[in-house]
């Protein structure tokens, strides 16, 4: 055991002595093993942090435990022929839907409901372009966990008396309240004055959309100023995730036969999930993954050649040494074992240092963007172990090749 070590411990250090004595080699044999890590755990930290930030994002906009009931849903998923189809079929939400679903889906602990348009706004010579306007019912801030920065979200008697008030998002804060109180102020929405009751708490963007250009007004006052022909879409809460699956059925159900849908009749209507979101979420950055990183690992394979190039050449500049230490009594494993702990080495500090440059490349998108890029633990695993692979598995011909040499034609060439 301790002759083992002993071995072992010896070729570390001639490992190291043949890569400090060609220090620009061995710096030139490294850049394409640093580029090819530090593109892979880049690319991973990028498609991970890609996904949290959507799914955060997703769990901004439509809270936890939460399902939507609406005519459409998105037609990605769908031809134009299918969405065609779905549009004809499906029923407008209306107020008796929402009735109905608060009536017969005891498991959720809350049912609300919710209009939206979209409106440019004037104020005292400020314009903002595509504000999302949204009447919603009273309990929308509790069932999608919306946040209030400064005063209060709506109330219930607000919703029955149609009440001309709103809850405003950080840009129109910004916009037309710069270093005011805006709480108590008016800002005018379709030429109707609504007085400002709360502010909601910041949201930041999605996709280069702003997440804060946004007024919540009273549902029953929204139908006032913009027509009630509009579908509703309905929103859903569970106490918890215990229960969200058993209210995302009581809900379908209720639906179904309030629209008096039979046996095999398909859904005339959409339903929303936050775990549908989700999947779709990690099933799409999984097909970019899948994608993504076997080209970047393309350069891995190159910097491997370049490995098993720059060791074929340093087989043949110790043809020398080798001959000596096998004249000495060393035996073709010992050979072959050396060659393959340097090539290792060689590309595992590389590893290394790729690792190294992608932390400072995410920290630098961490500073400059909202995606949440981390490189965690298995990552530095898989950047050593993989570049220590490639360093193993491309070193292994220049090795063999090493062991194979004949001590008397060695030393005679020299």
């Amino acid at each position: 055991m301790r002759q083992l070590y002993s071995f072992y411990a010896d070729a570390f250090k001639i490992a190291l002595q043949s890569i400090f004595a060609h220090k620009l080699r061995a710096l030139l044999t490294l850049i394409g093993i640093i580029i090819g890590v530090s593109s892979v755990v880049v690319v991973g930290a990028s498609i991970s942090g890609l996904n949290s930030y959507v799914m955060e994002t997703v769990t901004k906009l439509l809270g936890v435990n939460h399902f939507m009931v609406d005519r459409m849903v998105s037609a990605g998923h769908l031809t134009e022929e299918e969405w065609q189809k779905r549009d004809k079929r499906n029923k407008k939400i209306k107020w008796e839907d929402y009735d109905w679903l608060r009536e017969k889906c005891p498991t959720c602990s809350d049912v609300g409901a919710q209009a939206g348009t979209s409106v440019n706004l004037k104020q005292d010579g400020q314009e903002l372009f595509g504000t999302q306007v949204m009447g919603v019912t009273a309990n929308m801030g509790e069932i999608e966990d919306k946040s209030v920065s400064e005063g209060r979200f709506l109330i219930q008697y607000e919703v029955e008396h149609a009440e001309n008030v709103c809850v405003i998002g950080n840009d129109l804060t910004d916009k037309f309240f710069t270093g005011v109180d805006p709480i108590g102020k008016t800002v005018k929405i379709a030429d109707v004055f609504m007085r400002v009751v709360g502010v909601e708490e910041k949201r930041g963007s999605f996709v280069g959309q702003s997440l804060d250009n946004n007024v919540y007004i009273p549902l029953t006052t929204f139908e006032k100023m913009f027509g009630r022909r509009r579908s509703l879409q309905l929103h859903g809460k569970a106490e918890d995730r215990e229960r969200f699956h058993a209210a995302l059925e009581q809900a379908r159900i209720a639906m179904r036969n309030k629209h008096k849908l039979k046996g095999n009749d398909e859904d005339d209507f959409g339903l929303v999930n936050v775990e549908e979101v989700n999947n779709d979420v990690d099933q799409f950055t999984g097909a970019i993954a899948g994608v993504v990183i076997p080209i970047t690992c393309i350069s891995l394979l190159v910097g491997g050649i370049v490995v098993m190039n720059i060791m074929l050449v340093s087989v043949t500049e110790r043809t020398f040494e080798i001959g000596l230490r096998k004249a000495c009594g060393a035996r073709r494993n010992h050979i072959l074992m050396q060659f393959l702990i340097e090539s290792s080495l060689l590309s595992s500090v590389g590893g290394v240092i790729g690792l190294l440059l992608a932390a400072g490349l995410a920290s630098l998108v961490r500073a400059t963007t909202s995606i949440p890029m981390t490189i965690t633990i298995p990552y530095v695993f898989l950047s050593i172990g993989v570049s220590g692979g490639v360093g193993l598995i491309f070193g292994i011909y220049p090795a063999y090749k090493a062991s194979k040499l004949d001590p008397i034609r060695a030393l005679t060439k020299n």
